[in-house]
């Protein structure tokens, strides 16, 4: 008989690589940037749309990998993307061009979509899909920890690497760790398999009706895609954006209230949150990020605006992350699992990838309250799709 316990060996084992995978993927990348734009002779812009456009890219690229975490398996995926993320990572360190070097972040950013919480949250479904949405919870609060981890290592090897060393020392991370680890998962799910060839695969049915599924993805991919916007928009500009509002030397030490943040608003959900349904965390992820931005936008330089402006950015994307994972299951169920978040992280990916851009533009022709107005504005739209969709589920249902 099943016990519907979280799988407290494979959420740690993804915890390890999900900090690895977003800290050498992701988090890194803005420190060592500008060492990038000196050695290849490029402007730090250039090198940054570089990684805009591989973004998108990576955005485009998520329902292919979604639909193959469904027929292969998520782990395997995983495991496959560890050793991509290697490659690239040290065909990055390689690069003698600026065209080798672009091509190289791009397939870099193909990699991420295979290791990063899209694939880990199926790998999770797949393992226990009763209890998935708990373990995405509890993987989501060790992965927030990931830019706390890199950030400083980063910025400490910076003195001592050239960034291209650094990216094979990262690349030796993602071979050596994390690779075995999705391998040694992927073994689990297989013998698993074969320990329950003899019962009915146990399966989530989702909340939504079949004839209201194709309207709810819909309105769950914009809705995810808008509040995506607003987090991107302002997480690229954040630390610039508070010293020119006024609050200098404190914009730093604002800022980095943002990291904090997500965790606590993880353990509280672990806490408190059991009674609260998926659509519902959806609802409150994105009304604190939209809170966050009018609240900064009203107080300007006013110390306390500012900081409650972090504190209720870092709270909204700490849930965000839980509810992308957990939201999908909920209303579309187990089946199709990888496909269906494929789709959805390929709008709020190729969506998110424009926003840095379209939000300096904004500062820049409109003024920093104004454009932090408008973006709110779209978030609050985003509130609206994800109310739409709550009112139109039913309790969900779960077979064995």
């Amino acid at each position: 008989m099943h016990t519907n316990k979280v799988p407290a060996g494979i959420v740690s084992a993804l915890g390890v690589t999900q900090i690895i995978g977003y800290g050498t993927l992701y988090y890194a990348f803005s420190i060592l940037a500008p060492g990038m734009a000196k050695d290849l002779g490029i402007s730090l812009e250039r090198v940054f749309a570089v990684f805009s456009v591989s973004l998108f890219i990576g955005g485009l690229s998520a329902p292919f990998i979604g639909r193959h975490m469904d027929k292969v398996g998520a782990a395997t995926v995983m495991t496959v993307g560890s050793t991509l993320a290697a490659f690239t990572l040290a065909l990055c360190a390689w690069s003698p061009s600026v065209a080798l070097f672009a091509l190289a972040i791009i397939l870099l950013e193909v990699s991420s979509g295979m290791v990063q919480y899209q694939a880990a949250f199926a790998t999770l479904v797949e393992s226990e899909p009763r209890s998935a949405s708990r373990s995405i919870t509890y993987l989501t609060l060790i992965g927030g920890f990931a830019s706390t981890i890199f950030w400083p290592i980063a910025a400490t090897l910076i003195r001592y690497l050239s960034w291209r060393e650094i990216y094979l020392v990262f690349a030796a991370l993602n071979l050596l760790i994390c690779m075995p680890l999705h391998y040694w998962i992927m073994r689990a799910g297989r013998v698993g398999s074969k320990l329950d060839e003899t019962r009915a695969r146990e399966v989530v049915v989702g909340a939504l009706e079949p004839k209201a599924r194709r309207r709810g993805m819909l309105l769950v991919s914009i809705a995810f895609s808008l509040s995506g916007f607003t987090l991107a928009a302002i997480l690229a500009h954040m630390v610039p954006m508070l010293g020119a509002i006024g609050l200098g030397s404190a914009a730093v030490v604002i800022g980095s209230l943002f990291g904090p943040a997500q965790v606590m608003s993880r353990l509280i959900n672990m806490a408190f949150g059991k009674g609260l349904s998926p659509p519902a965390l959806a609802i409150v992820s994105a009304a604190l990020m939209v809170l966050g931005a009018v609240l900064l936008g009203v107080s300007g330089d006013w110390l306390p605006g500012a900081v409650a402006f972090a504190v209720c950015l870092g709270l909204g994307s700490g849930i965000n992350s839980i509810a992308q994972g957990s939201l999908p299951l909920y209303l579309f169920g187990s089946a199709g699992y990888g496909a269906i978040t494929g789709k959805m992280a390929a709008a709020r990916l190729a969506v998110g990838a424009a926003a840095p851009f379209a939000f300096a533009t904004a500062m820049e022709n409109l003024g920093i309250a104004a454009a932090l107005f408008v973006n709110a504005m779209l978030g609050t739209l985003g509130i609206a799709a994800f109310v739409a969709v709550a009112v139109s589920t039913r309790s969900p249902t779960k077979t064995e």
